[in-house]
């Protein structure tokens, strides 16, 4: 039996190399696009028809955009209504890869560093453009907000940057260590499980019946975990935006 950590592996489906470094298509790959696909046939199907009354289909997917656009203006303030698209396309991938994961024979990209990593560094980016490109060097206050007494600013000053370059570090981990623990968790009832079912299978219903209660557990968290992810991503923008 496949041990608990061999689900994360990522194999190559078509091994590729360019200048000398690896550039295969890999299965993480693979169920990107498939999670890309997937939300795109969503968004098309459930926009098609734009009934005034809208059937249940429709009305989930206006439900979930208005749940991000109503995040946005609620942390970050209508002045960031415009970097709306970028927040709803991190959230609906993140989400659609957490649900994705908990299919059988599927593979959870956001349950490595390097994916979760590469979303949140990629937000640090856009939103420290942002906020120079609003303010100036006037964000560089970000780390000394007006009224702090100048003696504090050695200790303020490191604490504030130290604080500021963890956030794409403190995204990914969160976002990736939830999604591994939880795939851990359920490969190892789910082998003992089987393992006791071998001795009798009325052995076996009871760590079965746990890892039912476990995979419902997980569904919340792969929701929970797009919406932290999506909303400290909109209390950074309030960052850019506003400052503090």
């Amino acid at each position: 039996m496949a041990g608990p950590i061999e689900q994360f592996e990522i194999k190559p489906i078509y091994n590729l190399e360019i200048a000398g470094y690896d550039v295969s298509f890999t299965n993480s790959s693979l169920w990107m696009i498939i999670a890309i696909v997937a939300i795109s046939l969503v968004m098309v199907l459930g926009t098609r028809q734009r009934a005034l009354v809208p059937g249940r289909f429709q009305a989930m997917v206006e439900m979930l955009y208005e749940f991000v656009a109503n995040m946005v203006i609620d942390i970050a303030g209508p002045e960031a209504r415009k970097y709306f698209p970028y927040i709803f396309t991190l959230f609906v991938f993140i989400f659609f890869g957490n649900f994705l994961g908990l299919l059988p024979m599927s593979f959870t990209y956001t349950s490595h560093f390097a994916v979760t990593f590469a979303l949140g560094f990629m937000g640090f980016i856009i939103f420290t453009l942002i906020g120079f490109a609003r303010h100036g060097l006037d964000y560089l206050k970000l780390f000394m907000p007006g009224g702090t007494p100048i003696m504090l600013a050695p200790i303020l000053i490191p604490i504030e940057l130290f604080s500021y370059f963890a956030r794409p570090f403190s995204l990914a981990i969160r976002l990736f260590a939830n999604m591994l623990a939880g795939h851990v968790v359920l490969k190892i009832f789910a082998g003992f499980g089987v393992a006791l079912a071998a001795v009798h299978p009325a052995v076996g219903i009871l760590p079965a019946f746990f890892n039912v209660g476990l995979i419902g557990f997980e569904i919340f968290v792969a929701a929970l975990q797009a919406y932290i992810f999506s909303l400290l991503m909109c209390v950074y923008l309030n960052d850019a935006v506003h400052l503090h």
